[in-house]
């Protein structure tokens, strides 16, 4: 057995049957040229037909008396390929639309617990010769860079790559271990060495908290932000079932905005968050005076392959307040850089500490049931993976996007992930589908966001006067779409 670490146990004593604990990807894909009729049917199979060896896809959580207390991993024996792999077909035509109804409601679903915390659904039927696999899997196996860390392993830039038939096949890099196997002498050391190392880590915790809360270093906000969130719709009681909405953007376009304002692509994917989330709000009547405030976790370095959660994060005015989409971007870029900054030479074990005592509070009002009668510490949270830099393919079919479907926690009805990859950046939102209206008009928003601010730093030309243009609008196709229903 292996015991899970805080952060782990922390997602999985969030579970709850209104806020599954599950994060999973949609991964479109091409058929290849010159497929077969039968090609899905076949590949199905080949998916089916190789063990799970994979941790922690061959493993679940141990049935002790400990259970709860100090959850951990045991190896799960007999595993029931059937149950965690499915195969679904569109109804016609196969569009967005159908896709995204279909993926609503497999996110909808809690998972169960006594078994491997994984699902693999292969879905054929979508238009234009391709075909999609959803795989989700519990937030305490693993976070969002782990799970992509899991499909680049998986799957291979080469076409003619012999993949496995999917993330749990790969070839393990360790097995699961129990500390008290190991020598007393040994485990007295390392007892010694990781109570010397929390002193260390705390000390350097408090020395960055200092520098995060003193008002004349950090002008525009930061941690203080947390402080004077307001209260929106995303800030409420949720139910089970979620919605989804996604669109795809060409990456050259972030990097030319990038090359103007010096914006990180991750600033810039916040700063269009934030024009879409203005809109929306003043759609609904419902944007608030003050700034809006979004949780941005960020990734840190792990072993290759391993699962888990490997992050630390902090909170970021988005500057919603301000009706100038430059001022948006100058706000966010001169918060994440200092806050980077402030955090970059923190050790490890200090970052692990930040994120707990950032989660403490949600841990504490999910397991209690009134986080969501709580003043809101954040109003939504927006992450930023990299998922791969080049193509990449599963036994000959191109993966063309994949889009992150994230978790969601009481009180807290909205959550962003963006993911590049190759020469593309996905956009995902997940909502509670009873609390926000029309999720689907977030992404529609997002497209034109980023027109926003390609006009407004002089890569777009401004749209022509209405009277001009009427007749070229009943024309044109060309609102960007939501990928989903």
């Amino acid at each position: 057995m292996k015991r899970l670490s805080t952060i782990d146990g922390a997602f999985l004593r969030m579970e709850s049957p209104r806020t599954p604990m599950h994060v999973a990807g949609l991964l479109t894909f091409k058929l290849p040229q010159g497929a077969s009729p039968d090609y899905l049917r076949e590949l199905f199979a080949f998916m089916r037909s190789q063990a799970v060896t994979m941790p922690p896809f061959n493993a679940r959580i141990a049935r002790t008396g400990l259970s709860r207390l100090a959850p951990a991993w045991e190896d799960a024996p007999d595993i029931d390929i059937d149950y965690h792999l499915r195969h679904s077909a569109l109804p016609y035509p196969g569009g967005e639309r159908e896709l995204g109804v279909l993926v609503e409601r497999l996110h909808s679903h809690p998972m169960d617990l006594t078994r491997p915390l994984w699902e693999c659904h292969l879905i054929e039927g979508l238009e234009n010769r391709r075909f999609a696999v959803y795989l989700k899997a519990h937030h305490a196996a693993m976070d969002g860079m782990g799970a992509l860390t899991f499909i680049r392993n998986w799957l291979s830039p080469d076409p003619k790559f012999p993949n496995t038939a999917g993330p749990w096949a790969l070839s393990p890099r360790g097995t699961l271990q129990v500390d008290a196997d190991k020598p007393r002498v040994d485990l007295l050391r390392r007892t010694l060495e990781l109570a010397g190392g929390q002193l260390r880590s705390s000390s350097e915790l408090a020395r960055t908290l200092r520098k995060m809360s003193v008002r004349k270093d950090n002008p525009e906000g930061g941690l203080l932000s947390a402080l004077h969130t307001p209260r929106t719709v995303f800030n409420t009681a949720i139910t089970p079932q979620r919605r989804l909405a996604t669109q795809l953007f060409e990456l050259s376009r972030f990097k030319a905005l990038s090359a103007i304002t010096g914006a990180t692509v991750n600033d810039l994917s916040m700063a269009l968050c934030a024009g879409a989330i203005r809109r929306y709000l003043l759609e609904l009547d419902a944007l608030p005076a003050q700034p809006l405030v979004a949780s941005f976790p960020i990734g840190l370095p792990r072993a290759d392959g391993k699962g888990g959660n490997a992050v630390a994060g902090f909170v970021c005015p988005l500057a919603t307040d301000e009706t100038d989409p430059r001022r948006r971007v100058e706000l966010i870029h001169a918060v994440t850089t200092r806050t980077k900054a402030q955090m970059k030479n923190m050790s490890p074990a200090a970052l692990d500490k930040l994120t707990l005592l950032g989660m403490s509070p949600l841990i504490l009002g999910q397991m209690t049931g009134q986080l969501s009668k709580w003043p809101p510490f954040f109003n939504l949270v927006i992450s930023n993976v990299v998922g791969s830099r080049e193509k990449l393919y599963f036994r000959g079919a191109e993966m063309e996007a994949i889009y992150p479907i994230s978790v969601l926690f009481d009180g807290y009805a909205l959550n962003a992930t963006i993911v590049g990859y190759a020469d593309h950046v996905s956009l995902g939102y997940t909502g509670c589908r009873n609390a926000l209206p029309r999720l689907q008009r977030l992404a529609v928003y997002s497209g034109e966001a980023l027109e926003e601010l390609e006009r407004a730093y002089g890569l777009r030309a401004e749209p022509a006067p209405r009277s001009l243009k009427k007749k070229a609008i009943s024309r044109k196709a060309a609102k960007p779409q939501d990928k989903t229903s």
